[in-house]
Formats: structure tokens, C-alpha cells, sequence
């Protein structure tokens, strides 16, 4: 349950990041030395107590989604064949970042693991068309991008 309080803290800041900046699916990029670690700091501030380890799994997940952004949405975009990342709703989208980043880039995380997550996380923040539909791309991206590693760790 840390996990998926962290994974859920790290939707509530890429959505609020994505939703400031009205650029239409594309959040900043962070170009600033510091730029990123004051908004998590105020971030942080705000939500209030947290445990460490929640916190600490959060950041990763949030500064690997950021950091690695072109290529996950470049990756998001071509799953979604008939949708823009614009056209798909913030929350979505960044429920769909967060996972494809684990999926991609976090080979510690079985990727049963991450879809199982990224599903609760969006039904309890989105609706339950969205799970189908995020359910969808993201068993598209572990089939076309991660298939050929049969070295992801297998957790229970």
C-alpha cells in the first residue's frame, strides 16, 4: 500500500504540473537547476506528513517520468493510435505516464504490477472506462517494448 500511495502522490504532481501549465498535454521539462526540487518541496509541504520511503519511491517516480517524458509520451502517442495526448484526459495521460515509465524504465517492477496499480489508481481518481482504456495501452506497450526481457524480477 506505500507503493501505491507514492504512485498516487506522483499522479497528484504531474497532474497539477500538466494542469498549470495549459500547454496542452506537455509538461515543462525543468530546464533550471533547483526548478524541480522547489516544486516538489512545496509540493511536499502541502500534502503534509509523509512517510519517507512513500516520499522517496514518489520522487523516482516522478523525476524518471519527467526525465524521460519525450520518450514515454513519444511512446504513449504511438500506442494510442486514433488519440493525441492532448485529447486525452490529464489525469489519464498522466496515469499512462507514470506506468509507461515504470514499464520502461524500472525493470525492478513486474509490469503485472505496475497495470495492476496504474488500474486502482484510475479507478479511484478517473472513471471505469478509463481503466479499460488505459488497461489497453498499457498491455500494448508491455507487449511491443518490453516483451523481449524475460530478466524482469517476478514479485509477488
Amino acid at each position: 500500500m506505500k507503493r501505491r500511495k507514492a504512485r498516487e502522490h506522483a499522479l497528484q504532481f504531474l497532474y497539477r504540473i500538466d494542469f498549470s501549465d495549459g500547454t496542452g498535454g506537455k509538461t515543462r521539462s525543468y530546464a533550471k537547476p533547483g526548478e524541480l526540487k522547489s516544486e516538489l518541496d512545496s509540493f511536499w509541504n502541502e500534502a503534509g506528513d509523509v512517510e519517507p520511503e512513500v516520499k522517496s519511491f514518489a520522487e523516482d517516480i516522478i523525476t524518471g517520468t519527467i526525465k524521460n517524458l519525450e520518450t514515454i509520451d513519444s511512446v504513449i502517442q504511438r500506442i494510442a493510435e486514433k488519440w493525441t495526448l492532448s485529447r486525452i484526459a490529464s489525469i489519464d495521460r498522466n496515469i499512462l505516464r507514470l506506468a509507461a515509465y515504470e514499464l520502461l524504465f524500472r525493470k525492478d517492477i513486474p509490469g503485472a504490477v505496475t497495470i495492476n496499480e496504474a488500474l486502482e489508481i484510475a479507478k479511484k481518481y478517473s472513471t471505469a472506462e478509463s481503466a479499460s482504456f488505459i488497461n489497453g495501452l498499457l498491455d500494448r506497450i508491455v507487449r511491443e517494448y518490453c516483451a523481449k526481457e524475460p530478466d524482469r524480477k517476478k514479485k509477488k
